[in-house]
């Protein structure tokens, strides 16, 4: 069952005032575990990172920006 876009907006509010700064969190003590690697290795820890978090949320942030599709137009 798809999500509604009024869904969806909730959901992306929730995931990037919540759930973003706590994967930043997880990640950074996840690359002080590993004990500081260079800062190339470590780059591309978080990029690595930064891409993961996304693909199983793309779905809610798809047509997040664009007027509601449902919406009645006058």
């Amino acid at each position: 069952m798809p999500l509604s876009y009024k869904a969806r907006k909730r959901w992306s509010l929730v995931v990037l005032l919540i759930g973003l700064p706590a994967y930043v969190v997880v990640a950074v003590s996840l690359v002080n575990w590993i004990d500081r690697p260079s800062i190339w290795v470590e780059l591309l820890i978080y990029v690595g990172l930064g891409f993961v978090w996304i693909l199983p949320l793309k779905r809610v942030f798809i047509g997040v920006g664009q007027p509601d599709p449902d919406a009645r137009k006058d």
